[in-house]
């Protein structure tokens, strides 16, 4: 299996990124081939712009979609774009690895899908949900959070975790027809023992053993 992991945390030694590297070392084990984007170490820049595009579609009026669909015409994408959205078209699943921040992803994970989720590439023309562009593709949220589990449970503090998720699961991923597996969350991570991490680790590696065969959540059950 074509595997991408996308990782968007600034500190290496993070709960985080020790997650992304033993996630990318068990698939590789296990024999799939794996692409990453780091996004931090990639220094990836989040700002949308004229930067994304080598073409011009309009010099007087930037309109990002009227660009983006004369890219996908053209061949006009800027470089660390085109990489990114040629690892999307590679993929049979993406993971993105990542610590939940003001109940969204981390600005450079959100920016990452404003510049490479490109209409005419990743949508458009009526390619959506079980007609989107990636449709038989599957894709996977892990992430931690800094709260408990019961803060992220209905009546909780911050409201059920999948209400939380939803505009990410439904309305990014589910979006461009990817499939989405139930999100892999540790809760808490900054009260974590050791023995907890270690426990967090191997419940995730066994995970990762049966992932192939991993059916995906029902469309919109969050």
């Amino acid at each position: 299996m074509n595997i991408f992991l996308v990782l968007a945390h600034p500190e290496p030694q993070s709960f985080n990124g020790a997650l992304f590297r033993e996630t990318q070392r068990l698939l590789l084990k296990a024999g799939h081939v794996v692409k990453t984007s780091d996004l931090y170490a990639m220094n990836f820049n989040p700002a949308s712009g004229r930067r994304n595009f080598l073409t011009v579609k309009d010099p007087h009026y930037f309109k990002p979609q009227a660009e983006e669909m004369f890219a996908s015409e053209t061949g006009g994408f800027a470089q660390d774009i085109e990489q990114e959205l040629q690892k999307l078209e590679w993929c049979h699943l993406m993971i993105w690895q990542f610590p939940l921040w003001w109940f969204g992803l981390p600005a450079i994970l959100k920016g990452w899908a404003d510049r490479v989720l490109a209409m005419g590439r990743a949508y458009g023309h009526g390619r959506m949900y079980d007609r989107g562009v990636f449709r038989g593709k599957r894709a996977l949220l892990s992430l931690t959070t800094g709260g408990p589990r019961e803060a992220y449970e209905k009546g909780g503090i911050h409201g059920d975790i999948h209400s939380v998720l939803r505009p990410i699961q439904r309305g990014i991923l589910e979006f461009i027809g990817f499939s989405v597996l139930v999100p892999h969350i540790v809760y808490g991570v900054n009260r974590l023992t050791d023995d907890d991490r270690k426990q967090a680790f191997i419940y995730y590696t066994r995970r990762l053993e049966s992932i192939i065969d991993e059916e995906p959540s029902l469309v919109g059950n969050y």
